[in-house]
């Protein structure tokens, strides 16, 4: 089966035909094109989605991440990366493989096409022109032949006209034979062009045009063949990527089957465990006998008979009730490091008398009487913005719960370790190295390392006191030590002692009262003027605070954490608080937002009639 005899006739078709295969190999490469550029979108995008999800370096959102759900989610982010990876392996493999390849062949393609298809267009014109000059040598025999035969006639007439001179039908029989040696010529000539057009045809159609034919048959079956390689090479490059894949999904699986909901659950108690006690019964209290009145050792101040001195308030102390106050206002409050708790009152009443007898178990004092203390102290407003500002707490971090506080304790303990550590490990080095210059002088001077030896010494024992410090702390809270020293028990015991006296005292009167009761009333009167309510609506009503000046944000600031607030690059916004010295400053959007934004990201205006009023950036 070959084009050559059977499509002798098909020179056009057959050149139509191949450039439509040269338009599929085109067709095709643009397809594998467009694939590899959907594998790399695909493995960008997957990309992009896992470092999305990826917990922030230094961040409260990296230490969610201990859990063991989490560490799955995490495992499967990575693998992600891995499978994107797979997916830009495909995508290479197919540029260079196929796309590549092909597109080179398909250049030598045509080039082969056009050089078969210039051959056949000079055989046709070859035979076309062999056609033509035996044409024109059959109309010269066609032609001669017809003259010769006018010629003839011609003679024949002169010569049977008896009228015509000798020399006319000899001139006449002359032109005759002439016309007929040329005919005759013609005829030689015609015969000789025939055979020569028939052996020029048969060798046109039976040698040249099957060689040409045959050539491009062949290029088309090595186009359809390589095409067919291309789509098993596609195929194989998807192929050999499936075991990786396989693998991370596998570690996908892994990582979901290792998620313990058990382990979880205990991460939760040790991240949020206070070390607390949950609060005891709440005595009765019998109003109906005044001189005994007692306040239960759950309420707002704990009972000191046992020779303890009274916590201060906002103090974590075992079995603690806070009645009648929001319970996330009040927390934020005592746990602010700007604002410290106001000291316990040197007596219950005016008229304690300070060396008065003692009583064997100390009176509790009224709960009134705490709300009057804490709603009367100077800082308190101060405080709640201090707790907006998000200040630093205490550096021994006595604003935590006892569980918690030992184990940031420890954390900064090992963190000063691992730095004494690293300053020893330079130190180390240095030694080492002054030990090189002092036995190989011309290496360098051994004298220029002391310096930088005293520094790291004095960094060494400064971080060393740190942790001594911070270990004290912690022996504290594990009980190891004595949680306060004999002077603060001696202090503590003086002001029990006074307390005692002021509250046996304030009975005594009552008794050598005439009616009792109504100083009973009278005290009670005066201690109970302040209801839990208003201690809420202190905050709930708190007046906003006023306009100082205006502001710019110089760059985008996306506020995320508590007490920030989100601004636009170019959006001018007031300030309500300058900068205190810790990087922020409070500005306002409208009467429903405002927040602390970085003072580096804005540009501030002062009014000049504020107080201390200047311009920064």
């Amino acid at each position: 089966m070959s084009w050559g005899t059977e499509l002798w006739d098909q020179f056009d078709n057959l050149e139509k035909h191949t450039q439509w295969g040269i338009d599929v190999l085109e067709k095709y490469i643009k397809f594998v094109k467009e694939r590899t550029e959907i594998e790399l979108g695909y493995a960008k995008q997957l990309r992009n989605l896992s470092k999305k999800y990826q917990p922030k370096k230094n961040s409260k959102e990296e230490e969610e991440y201990r859990y063991t759900s989490t560490k799955a989610f995490l495992a499967t982010l990575n693998e992600m990366n891995d499978y994107a990876g797979q997916h830009e392996v495909i995508s290479e493999n197919m540029t260079s493989l196929i796309t590549g390849e092909l597109t080179r062949y398909v250049q030598e393609l045509k080039q082969e096409r056009k050089s078969h298809f210039h051959d056949g267009r000079k055989a046709q014109q070859h035979i076309e022109t062999c056609w033509k000059q035996l044409e024109a040598s059959k109309r010269r025999f066609e032609r001669d032949c017809k003259e010769a035969d006018r010629a003839q006639q011609y003679f024949e007439k002169m010569d049977a006209d008896i009228n015509v001179t000798k020399a006319d039908v000899e001139k006449a029989r002359q032109q005759a034979q002439l016309r007929h040696q040329m005919a005759e010529d013609s005829k030689a000539e015609y015969s000789s062009t025939l055979q020569k057009f028939n052996s020029e045809q048969h060798d046109h159609y039976y040698t040249h045009i099957p060689n040409i034919f045959q050539k491009i048959q062949d290029m088309e079956e090595r186009r359809i063949v390589r095409i067919g390689e291309s789509m098993k090479t596609f195929a194989e490059v998807d192929r050999q990527v499936i075991p990786i894949i396989g693998k991370c999904l596998d570690e996908i699986t892994k990582a979901a089957e290792s998620v313990d909901h058990k382990s979880d659950s205990q991460m939760v108690i040790e991240a949020f465990k206070s070390g607390f006690e949950p609060p005891g019964d709440i005595d009765f209290e019998d109003f109906t006998q005044p001189m005994k009145r007692t306040i239960s050792e759950s309420s707002l101040s704990n009972s000191r008979g046992d020779g303890k001195s009274e916590p201060k308030f906002g103090s974590k102390s075992k079995g603690k009730l806070w009645p009648f106050i929001k319970k996330n206002k009040l927390m934020s409050l005592l746990t602010s490091p700007h604002q410290p708790p106001p000291p316990p009152p040197a007596s219950a009443s005016p008229s304690a008398v300070p060396n008065g007898p003692q009583s064997p178990k100390q009176q509790k004092e009224p709960l009134s009487h705490r709300f009057n203390e804490f709603m009367t102290s100077k800082p308190k407003i101060h405080c709640f913005r201090s707790l907006k500002r998000g200040g630093a707490g205490p550096e021994d971090f006595s604003n935590l719960p006892p569980e918690q506080r030992r184990k940031k304790l420890q954390q900064k303990v090992d963190e000063l370790n691992k730095d004494i550590q690293k300053e020893m490990d330079q130190r180390d080095a240095l030694t080492k190295m002054k030990d090189v210059y002092i036995k190989n002088p011309q290496m360098g001077d051994a004298a220029s390392v002391d310096h930088r030896l005293a520094e790291l010494g004095q960094n060494i024992e400064k971080l060393r006191l740190e942790v001594q410090k911070f270990e004290g702390w912690l022996a504290e809270v594990e009980g190891r030590l004595p949680p306060r020293n004999e002077q603060a028990r001696r202090q503590s015991g003086l002001y029990e002692a006074q307390n005692t006296s002021a509250v046996n005292s304030c009975a005594q009167d009552r008794e050598s009262s005439p009616d009792g009761s109504y100083t009973e009333e009278q005290s009670q009167e005066t201690e109970m003027k302040v209801p839990a309510t208003d201690f809420d609506d202190e905050f709930d009503d708190e007046e906003p605070l006023p306009t100082i000046g205006t502001c710019k944000a110089l760059y985008t600031f996306e506020g995320q954490n508590e007490g920030t607030i989100s601004v636009a690059e170019g959006e001018m916004l007031y300030v309500i608080e300058e900068d205190k010295g810790d990087g922020w400053t409070r500005i306002r959007r409208n009467e429903d937002e405002e927040g602390y934004v970085p003072t580096s990201y804005v540009e501030v205006y002062l009014d000049k009639n504020a107080k201390g009023a200047m311009t920064y950036i």
